[in-house]
């Protein structure tokens, strides 16, 4: 059997990185984790072959090639999922899906054979089994969440991995918190699973063992959601990087109360942490307790960033507008709010309901959804009827963005960002560092709007901060990359 894993294209958006992949030689900035694990599922006897659409396009000759087509995909790749599908039924493929793009109307998928809906490895093995004696069912849907002890090492080996910014590795699925707006609980339950600090030191092992040196994004839901299991790992894990010169430089998720934890901190920085991306949302109270963010309502967000930034990790923010208890007076506050705390790299987005969460339930009942969910909640979108009404909405969200990611604004929050961050000393500088600070001197050190910010920033980081100069280059061609989202956003 020939398996064919496909992985649909990503729209440019926020977390694309497209207008900047070329500053350090990529092509994608993260792998289908997804399809990889799926694979190593796959029976050792059957043929494998990936296709990263991002990376490269999908060509006649691999459908031609496979006896079966497995697609994975999120809500924002549906438009290029259909593509994909309709090709390998066109080819007389079988198709096999799954992923969070196919688990609220799978019947707008006709052309697939066979959905996979949850964790792959609560039903992968029951599917593969009824595939092989030809008796597999329309749909296999998880029923329970599984034990993480039993999820294999990614492989690897069906990747160009020069291709990418960053790998992907996964420690632990679920989140304690039930915000109204979020899906993880509805996909991965409140009980965070985690692997065992052997299993996850294997998997980050045969990422050296392929030859990986660079950053490692560990995609958790809440990377801290179990805390006393995280303690446990994190002191194997620096040792682990200490012995190995610190290879990778590592990223995660996790919730505002991180900054609470002086000996979780630590541990992040020990094992060389340098970003955590935080849901930090609005500075509303009101809006906070209406989406059941408790947690950020018992802690100063501008103390914690921080301290967060004090041990050496980069605060990424993700902030909504759109709440019902928001009012006009929105916009203002979270631009100096963002300001304010120094968040470089924040992703604002107007409030969406994704299927099956809280607030897809309750507006429903309350009649107020709408078709058109995009899954990308930077592309100024909405499927649900707001309380301040679409209009005022959507124009104080484009004003808001605008403002944001001015040139000014934007190294205004670098330099604050720099006044607390005190860079780890642990780690190595990259090829892609290099890269990267090279081709910035033209693309933004000549040719940008920012060119003048630029350079002052470069000379102030060089003789006060020179440690923090890799995160200071990455920031300012970043700054390249957010402005031209916010023109997309501008132009909708």
């Amino acid at each position: 059997m020939k398996a064919l894993l496909v992985y649909p294209s990503y729209p440019d958006t926020f977390w694309s990185f497209k207008s900047i992949l070329p500053f350090v030689s990529k092509k994608a900035a993260f792998p289908p984790l997804g399809l990889l694990t799926v694979a190593s599922m796959l029976p050792t006897a059957w043929e494998k072959r990936l296709v990263d659409t991002n990376v490269v396009p999908l060509c006649d000759t691999d459908l031609e090639w496979a006896d079966i087509v497995l697609v994975s995909a999120m809500i924002v790749q549906i438009p290029s999922a259909h593509e994909i599908i309709r090709r390998a039924r066109k080819a007389g493929k079988t198709v096999v899906a799954g992923g969070p793009a196919f688990r609220g109307n799978p019947e707008q998928f006709p052309g697939v054979d066979h959905f996979i809906i949850g964790e792959s490895e609560a039903v992968m093995p029951l599917f593969l089994k009824d595939f092989e004696r030809g008796v597999a069912k329309k749909k296999y849907e998880a029923t329970d969440h599984p034990d993480l002890n039993a999820t294999p090492v990614p492989a690897w080996d069906l990747l160009t991995l020069k291709d990418y910014v960053s790998l992907s590795v996964q420690y632990s699925r679920g989140c304690p918190f039930d915000c109204e707006f979020c899906d993880i609980v509805v996909m991965n339950g409140r009980h965070p699973r985690v692997k065992s600090p052997g299993q996850m030191l294997r998997e980050l092992q045969s990422l050296y063992d392929a030859g990986w040196r660079d950053s490692v994004f560990i995609v958790d839901d809440n990377f801290i959601g179990n805390s006393v299991h995280v303690k446990e790992f994190l002191p194997k894990l620096a040792k682990w990087q200490s012995q190995h010169k610190y290879p990778f430089k590592l990223m995660t998720e996790a919730s505002v109360n991180l900054a609470q934890d002086a000996e979780l901190l630590q541990m992040m920085r020990d094992a060389n942490f340098h970003k955590v991306f935080i849901g930090i949302e609005t500075p509303s109270k009101e809006s906070l307790a209406e989406c059941g963010k408790k947690q950020n309502m018992v802690v100063d967000i501008g103390s914690a960033v921080r301290e967060i930034h004090q041990h050496g990790m980069q605060v990424m923010g993700g902030f909504i507008v759109g709440f019902d208890n928001d009012t006009q007076s929105i916009f203002e506050q979270q631009i100096h709010f963002i300001q304010e705390i120094g968040v470089v790299t924040a992703m604002v987005g107007v409030l969406n309901a994704l299927p099956h969460t809280r607030l897809w339930r309750r507006l429903k009942s309350e009649d107020r959804l709408l078709d058109g969910l995009s899954g990308e909640n930077t592309d100024a979108c909405l499927n649900f009827i707001p309380t301040m009404g679409r209009e005022g909405l959507l124009d104080g969200y484009k004003k808001l963005v605008s403002v944001l990611y001015s040139p000014s604004e934007y190294y205004d929050r670098i330099n604050t960002f720099l006044s607390s961050y005190i860079p780890t000393s642990r780690g190595r500088i990259f090829r892609t560092d290099i890269q990267a600070f090279v081709k910035s001197m033209w693309a933004v050190g000549v040719v940008s709007k920012a060119r003048r910010a630029y350079w002052k920033l470069l000379f102030k980081t060089i003789f006060t901060k020179p440690k923090a100069l890799p995160v200071v280059v990455e920031l300012a061609i970043l700054g390249l990359h957010f402005e031209r989202v916010s023109q997309r956003i501008l132009g909708v």
